[in-house]
């Protein structure tokens, strides 16, 4: 299964799961920057193999995640244009990888930063979009992000039509403010898809407040979930959908190793789960070398990610007789 092929230097399973239909739930539009563009912007500033790249890097906590991928997102994100050019790319590269349907992020606090007009930036975003990937943007927010200037953007995110969902993400210890409830309900009551970041470095009772206080259907990570075994027979209960990214949980030390990555647990357990990359600026990752890794370092068969990428679209905001080609293309790639 897992012969080399000598021509591309790939796997005979990293072939067969790079061809696979597949979607991408969980990534940071920020954190997919290619890092080629910031070699481009500035070969001496950015080295061409920095340390964060190299094979087996951990970062040592989120901080230290977190300020460098800042650093060098905000090197080359100053602008609707620049976000149209890195889209570009990176939609390309999921296209590659026979990604078909892509749920992406932005830092709405890019709007602060840049005096940047969000509405721009999310049709930077979209209009990027080959033919062959469905897009959809979800405005991404921090616990403590409610501030004079994005205040007013904030309470009217559920009247943008071209903006697809909300999420919260970033440090995850900080107390939720009362600011967020509302913005969720609206935004619900505006059919738009709820996200929240809970249980990568928080515990069950952050998924506890995104599931009740702010009424999330998707959970970005989850990965601690396991530690309240009621929380984990809800969780498929319910149908909430983990979007998960075990290459990421590794290399932020959420878990010692992959191996021992719950999402093998909540999948035994009937949790929806799905396998997306998250920040491969950083962690230098594809969406095939996640089934990869479910495959070599957790033991998952052919037709366990079957499962896992059918989740994808099962639970996808596309049209319904897409969804279904793409499941039958699954269904008879793995049955070949």
């Amino acid at each position: 299964m897992g012969s080399k092929n000598a021509a591309t230097g790939e796997s005979a399973l990293a072939d067969r799961l790079k061809a696979l239909p597949k979607t991408e739930t969980h990534l940071h539009i920020e954190g997919a920057l290619p890092y080629e563009l910031l070699r481009e912007l500035d070969p001496d500033r950015f080295p061409e193999n920095p340390p964060f790249r190299q094979p087996g890097y951990r970062f040592e906590n989120f901080v230290e995640f977190e300020t460098l991928l800042v650093d060098h997102a905000v090197a080359w994100y100053t602008s609707p244009e620049r976000y149209h050019q890195a889209c570009k790319r990176v939609f390309q590269g999921l296209v590659e990888q026979n990604v078909r349907y892509l749920e992406t992020s932005i830092h709405l606090a890019i709007i602060e930063f840049t005096g940047s007009d969000g509405h721009e930036l999310v049709h930077a975003v979209k209009s990027a979009a080959p033919d062959e990937l469905e897009v959809r943007v979800i405005g991404a927010l921090t616990r403590d992000g409610y501030t004079e200037v994005m205040a007013p953007i904030i309470d009217s995110l559920h009247t943008w039509d071209e903006l697809d969902g909300i999420d919260m993400h970033g440090q995850e210890w900080l107390d939720l403010e009362d600011w967020a409830p509302p913005v969720w309900r609206r935004c619900k009551e505006a059919g738009k898809i709820l996200k929240v970041h809970a249980g990568e470095f928080g515990g069950p009772k952050k998924i506890y407040e995104a599931l009740d206080t702010l009424g999330a259907e998707r959970i970005q990570h989850g990965t601690r979930a396991f530690e309240d075994p009621r929380l984990v027979e809800r969780l498929a209960k319910e149908g909430v959908i983990l979007d998960m990214c075990p290459i990421s949980n590794e290399k932020l030390k959420v878990v010692d190793t992959l191996e021992k990555h719950p999402i093998r647990e909540y999948h035994e357990a009937g949790v929806v789960c799905t396998a997306n990359t998250d920040d491969p600026l950083c962690f230098v990752n594809t969406v095939t070398d996640e089934f990869v890794a479910l495959v070599e370092r957790l033991g998952f068969s052919l037709a366990e990610i079957g499962e896992i990428a059918k989740n994808g679209f099962r639970h996808a905001r596309m049209d319904t007789a897409e969804k279904e080609r793409c499941i039958k293309e699954i269904d008879s790639m793995l049955h070949e």
